[in-house]
């Protein structure tokens, strides 16, 4: 059997649409990839062959006589467990909700059933998502940290379990594992992707992203699931404004800030990025302009705190009182929430607020900021993740897109972001293609013979 499970998304979706391959060949391969891998990267939790395999067979005989209804035909597509789907129980990482069936699915999951992509099972996540780890193991060292909450969905497609998966982001949840696991990770702008029917932690950061071994896979994804139309008056107008998601004959215009590049960095890693933009200041249609960061770090970070803490001390009252069934790292976060006033978290949307509106404006002369996503590889199994910037963007609310760029100590991978300004997704997805081709990461990070430890 060919191994179709090294393929990316949009090269298996040609191959189904030709009619070159069928569904169940694809799913078959990827199924049993993960039967070879699951024990050592532990990135499912509920996984479901027979009912992932008869869904294949039925698109097979539904393109009998028809073409392929839907961008994402015949794609197996990774779900975190903290979304709605009626087919699946969905437990947050949390024995409280262990077997939970919703009934139904979440909106974006709901967008992808849609478009007829595949779901081969739930993806591990943190506890409630948020930052007590889960049972994932990183794919290229089991030593260390797959990442945050979305380890699962990272892990997954860093292995090639899937092509691609869906996350979330409240901090760091998408591009933090993106970074350590080797692959591309999107967190859009906030609100482009509907939470209806998933986990709440916080409702002024909780962000639907994705995770894909191309960034033309990410842009594929991204269609799919975002809202479109007339009933969402902002961004329906800015995702159509030319002036905004092309920048015409133009170099692009990228924002280095030494602030956050040399603070927020390994010096193997610091090496990297630099090399990086040595390389693009070579580039003709590139302009690098160093600039400095419009906003205070330590202000930006005890607001996000407060929003974070608060809101999770207000929608988990319930399972906060199981104190035999929740970790320490939440039960400490809901902790400090309860003490946080309405008062205190109000002047604290409010200066969210405020620095939507600075970021923004910083973006009037700049096409995106280039930093590193991580300040380097990922710490061992246990260790407390490095300080990085990922929680600013998050803030915010501007789009992110973690891109690998090389490897560090113990042949770890790790990579670099680059942020937009808020609704220009499109704008930044196409410099993700431009930035992987000079990285030298075109649609396939890994050949299907580079050592990983799978």
């Amino acid at each position: 059997m060919r191994e179709y499970c090294y393929l990316t998304a949009v090269e298996l979706s040609d191959l189904i649409k030709a009619r070159e391959v069928s569904v169940e060949e694809v799913i078959r391969s990827h199924l049993k990839h993960i039967e070879e891998i699951e024990d050592r990267v532990k990135a499912w939790t509920f996984l479901d062959k027979e009912r992932v395999i008869q869904r294949a067979i039925e698109l097979d005989e539904k393109l009998i006589g028809e073409s392929a209804k839907g961008s994402l035909y015949g794609i197996p597509v990774g779900i975190k467990d903290i979304f709605n789907t009626y087919d699946m129980p969905t437990g947050m990482g949390s024995p409280q909700w262990e077997g939970f069936t919703p009934g139904n699915d979440a909106r974006c999951v709901h967008y992808l059933r849609m478009n007829n992509a595949v779901f081969p099972g739930k993806t591990v996540t943190a506890e409630f998502a948020v930052h007590a780890p889960g049972k994932t193991l990183n794919p290229y060292n089991p030593e260390y940290s797959p990442g945050t909450s979305s380890s699962g969905s990272a892990a997954a497609v860093a292995s090639f379990m899937v092509p691609l998966s869906i996350g979330t982001q409240t901090a760091g949840s998408i591009i933090r594992p993106a970074s350590y696991c080797g692959v591309y990770g999107f967190k859009p702008s906030f609100g482009l992707i509907p939470r209806t029917g998933a986990l709440k932690t916080a409702d002024t950061l909780d962000t639907v992203g994705m995770f894909a071994r191309s960034p033309q896979d990410l842009r594929l994804l991204f269609e799919v699931m975002r809202v479109w139309g007339e009933n969402f008056p902002i961004s329906n107008k800015i995702l159509n404004d030319k002036l905004r998601q092309k920048k015409g004959q133009r170099p692009w215009r990228v924002a280095v800030i030494p602030e956050l590049t040399k603070r927020f960095s390994k010096p193997y890693a610091y090496k990297a990025v630099t090399s990086l933009i040595e390389k693009l200041e070579e580039k003709n249609d590139v302009e690098l302009v160093t600039a400095d960061f419009p906003i205070d770090i330590e202000e930006a970070f005890e607001i996000h705190t407060t929003l974070y803490e608060k809101s999770l001390s207000y929608y988990f009252q319930r399972e906060f009182s199981n104190t035999v069934f929740i970790s320490k790292i939440i039960h400490g976060m809901i902790s400090r929430g309860s003490a946080i006033t309405v008062d205190e978290y109000t002047v604290a949307v409010e200066k969210q607020d405020l620095l939507y509106k600075r970021l923004d404006d910083f973006f009037s002369k700049y096409d995106l900021i280039l930093t590193l996503s991580t300040q380097g590889i990922a710490p061992k199994m246990g260790d407390d993740d490095s300080f990085d910037t990922c929680f600013l963007w998050t803030l915010c609310g501007a789009p992110v897109i973690n891109i690998p760029i090389g490897k560090g100590p113990q042949d770890m991978p790790f990579g670099v972001q680059i942020v937009g300004r808020r609704y220009n997704d499109y704008l930044l997805l196409r410099f993700s293609e431009l930035l992987a081709d000079y990285v030298g990461q075109r649609q396939n990070i890994f050949s299907g013979e580079e050592k990983i430890n799978i």
